[in-house]
C-alpha cells in the first residue's frame, strides 16, 4: 500500500540513507534527502523523479542546528508535513584513543551525536506543532555496545544516540510520536569500504553470522518497517540490524 507520507532522510546522499531514500520513494513517500554533499544528493533525487516519485534535497550540516531547524522547516513549506525523520548521518575515524587528535574527536560526536540530537528536537517540535503522530528513527550501532581498537569517538557518539532514543521516546510519548533506532553492524557502505586496506573489513565480516558485509538496502529494509503501523509496538527501542554480529562473536 502505498504511504504518501513525508519523509526526512540526513545522510541521504550515500549508503544506508541513499537506500532508504530509494525505499521510501518507492514505497509513495515524499522524500526529503538532506546530506551535505550537494552533488551526490542531487543524484539521489534525480533518480527519484526518474522513478516517477517526489523529493527534493536541501544541502545540510546537521553539526549546527540551524541547518537542521531549516531543513523541518523547507520539509514543511515544500509538502505541508513531516512523519518520519531518519537521523542517519554519521561519519567515522580509525585512531587509537591515545593518538586521537580532540579536533577529530569533536567532529565525530558533533556529527553522530549532536546531528542526532539536532534532529530529534527540531523535527519532535514541528510534530507535535503540527499534530502529527510521526516517527523519529535514528541509525545508532552494534558500536554503541560493543567496543574495538580504534574507534573510540564512534563508540561514544552511538552508545549516546542508544540513549538518548530511550529519553526521547519517553518524553514525546504523550504527543503520540515514537522514537527509536536501529543499530547497524558490519555494513558494506564507504566508511567501511574506506577501512579495507587497514584489515577491518575482512575482521567484521568473520564476526558476522553469513560471513560478509550487510547490504545498505536491507538496513533501509527495516527503518521503513519500524516506520509503519504495524510496528506502533516498537518504541524507545534499538533493534537490531546486524546479521547477529552482536551476538555471534
Amino acid at each position: 500500500m502505498l504511504q504518501n507520507r513525508v519523509a526526512i532522510i540526513t545522510g541521504g546522499a550515500s549508503g544506508i540513507g541513499k537506500e532508504t531514500a530509494y525505499k521510501f520513494a518507492a514505497k509513495g513517500d515524499r522524500v526529503v534527502v538532506a546530506d551535505f554533499n550537494e552533488t551526490a544528493g542531487q543524484e539521489v533525487v534525480a533518480k527519484i523523479k526518474a522513478d516517477g516519485h517526489e523529493a527534493i534535497f536541501v544541502k545540510t550540516d546537521v553539526s549546527k542546528f540551524e541547518d537542521v531547524e531549516a531543513l523541518v522547516e523547507k520539509a514543511v513549506e515544500t509538502y505541508g508535513r513531516i512523519d518520519v525523520m531518519f537521523n542517519n548521518a554519521g561519519i567515522g575515524r580509525l585512531t587509537p584513543v591515545l593518538d586521537q587528535k580532540l579536533s577529530d574527536y569533536h567532529s565525530v560526536i558533533n556529527v553522530n551525536q549532536h546531528g542526532v540530537v539536532h534532529g530529534i528536537i527540531a523535527a519532535g517540535k514541528k510534530m507535535r506543532e503540527l499534530g502529527i503522530k510521526g516517527v523519529i528513527i535514528n541509525t545508532a550501532s552494534v558500536f554503541g555496545f560493543l567496543a574495538s581498537p580504534g574507534t573510540f569517538a564512534y563508540h561514544a557518539s552511538k552508545g549516546a544516540v542508544i540513549m538518548m532514543t530511550k529519553s526521547a521516546a519517553l518524553e514525546l510519548a504523550p504527543y503520540g510520536i515514537r522514537v527509536v533506532a536501529v543499530a547497524p553492524g558490519a555494513v558494506d557502505t564507504p566508511i567501511i569500504q574506506g577501512y579495507k586496506d587497514k584489515g577491518l573489513v575482512d575482521s567484521m565480516k568473520s564476526k558476522v553470522m553469513g560471513n560478509k558485509l550487510t547490504l545498505p538496502s536491507q538496513v533501509a529494509d527495516t527503518v521503513y518497517l519500524l516506520t509503519l503501523d504495524e510496528a506502533s509496538a516498537i518504541n524507545g527501542s534499538v533493534v537490531m540490524a546486524d546479521e547477529g554480529y552482536a551476538s555471534f562473536k
